[in-house]
């Protein structure tokens, strides 16, 4: 299916047509998903990439820094993009019916057009309990609805940027054995970058879980991974991570080690980006293991390319 959306987007995507035949690929010599041309994750900050001609539905919009070129993916269908992480989320977790769903974003309801929060809502929407809603900055009111959950057993689940989870925890300290915290990543400036694995051992001990859960997923994408342990993600059916060498962008590096994941950058093919681009080289470290589970290490800097790496800009 990915070797057929690639040739289908070749034909009726002229940012990714232009890109392809830039870098001299033919796409009949394009045998496997390997061969496939992935699109620097740079061209949503500077361009609509749109597969056929289409009015968007929605334009989903990334956080910035005052005058940082922010990515903008142009979304034909919403329904699709919501078919894909209800799907995801009930592949991971169930049915958000059972759950408690509790939003804790500031910073990205402060803006319009986030993905994020276009999800959360949504899982909030269908959330059978009362108390489900986004709690900006009402620690005091978060805090005495999840008291109140796990003195009734109810199942939870407290999504949060980085540095909020961090402002709760640092207020409020409790037992949990009812709630599932998940990280979506992200200090926006607000706090001191910090370590994913320190991030998550503050909360552990804040809170007595044994497992803090992350969320990855991006402005540029319309599918989601799932991280239940170690920081160790899992990807829908349609979703798959390559890695690609740091030095070469077009060298897709091959993990055939049980016990040795692959290091690099990561290639990201997700089908639901039907109308975009499935084909994303984004900017973020990380190792490849065996089984298609990853890790995500952190993200390059701009500042740092070096060599053939500046061959993603063009």
């Amino acid at each position: 299916m990915a070797l057929e959306i690639f040739r289908l987007q070749y034909g009726h995507n002229t940012i990714y047509k232009l890109y392809v035949d830039a870098i001299n690929v033919k796409p009949l010599q394009v045998s496997k998903i390997e061969d496939i041309p992935f699109l620097p994750i740079q061209f949503f900050k500077n361009i609509p990439v749109k597969t056929t001609a289409f009015e968007p539905e929605i334009i989903f919009e990334s956080s910035g820094t005052t005058g940082e070129n922010i990515s903008r993916h142009f979304v034909k269908n919403l329904s699709l993009y919501k078919k894909s992480f209800l799907k995801c989320f009930n592949l991971f977790y169930g049915k958000p019916a059972q759950w408690c769903v509790l939003g804790l974003l500031p910073s990205y309801l402060e803006r319009k057009n986030s993905s994020l929060v276009t999800m959360v809502h949504e899982l909030i929407r269908q959330s059978e309990n009362a108390n489900s809603d986004f709690y900006v900055y009402d620690h005091k009111k978060l805090y005495q609805v999840i008291v109140q959950n796990e003195i009734k057993k109810q199942p939870t689940l407290l999504i949060g940027v980085t540095f909020a989870l961090l402002d709760f925890a640092e207020k409020y300290s409790m037992k949990l054995n009812y709630t599932i915290i998940m990280e979506t990543g992200g200090m926006k400036g607000r706090k001191e970058e910090i370590t994913r694995e320190a991030v998550h051992h503050f909360l552990k001990e804040k809170t007595g879980l044994q497992n803090i859960h992350s969320e990855y997923g991006m402005t540029e994408l319309l599918s989601q991974a799932y991280a239940k342990e170690n920081g160790m993600y899992h990807c829908a059916p349609w979703m798959k991570v390559l890695m690609r060498e740091e030095n070469d962008p077009f060298a897709i590096k091959q993990n055939t080690s049980l016990k040795q994941p692959a290091s690099g950058l990561l290639n990201i093919i997700d089908l639901a980006n039907l109308y975009s681009c499935c084909f994303i080289a984004t900017d973020d470290a990380g190792r490849l293991h065996h089984d298609g589970s990853f890790e995500v290490l952190g993200r390059r800097d701009s500042s740092d390319l070096r060599g053939c790496s500046l061959l993603t800009l063009y």
